[in-house]
């Protein structure tokens, strides 16, 4: 297995609404997203990170989550969403500093004749006695198109903030 960096993005000074990863080629078998994230989501600990793929609003979204706190344990899921709601990351009242981490793993990303699965992992971090926030998801990208950009957004925010930054590899299996 080889893996081979496409691009990087770290957000500058005033932040960025979105992180977006377009013109992707086909020539890959699976691609990787590692993010690093916070947003500025006003008197919050947290914020959701969502996903879309290709520009695509309409409502091809699923997802399924396994999430804990480090107090309870849950589960939730969603269906015909407009987007994917993947990792949590810390909003402007959690600890300053801190980071949310992530990996965002979609395999056979290209492949025009069938949906795309979206497989995450992730944890909210704050320095406090729990983590707010960590979490196992399935996604469903319910589209055949091959998947060309990828959006990262902040569900509130409205803007991730300096120094977020999140890496898209490309995952050869030969």
């Amino acid at each position: 297995m080889a893996v081979t960096l496409i691009a990087h993005t770290e957000v500058g000074s005033g932040g960025a609404t979105e992180i977006l990863f377009s013109s992707i080629a086909s020539t890959y078998d699976d691609l990787m997203i590692l993010t690093s994230l916070r947003t500025d989501r006003s008197a919050q600990t947290n914020d959701n990170i969502n996903i879309r793929f290709n520009g695509d609003t309409a409502t091809n979204y699923s997802r399924v989550q396994l999430v804990a706190t480090g107090s309870s344990a849950s589960t939730a899921a969603g269906a015909n969403a407009t987007s994917i709601t993947t990792i949590q990351a810390p909003g402007a009242s959690a600890t300053a500093n801190t980071f949310g981490s992530g990996i965002i793993y979609i395999p056979n990303y290209k492949n025009t004749s069938y949906n795309k699965q979206v497989i995450v992992d992730g944890v909210q971090e704050n320095n406090s006695t729990t983590a707010y926030f960590i979490g196992l998801f399935a996604g469903l990208y319910r589209s055949t198109s091959a998947i060309s950009s990828i959006r990262l957004f902040p569900n509130t925010g409205p803007n991730f903030v300096q120094y977020s930054q999140a890496t898209l590899y490309g995952v050869t299996k030969a």
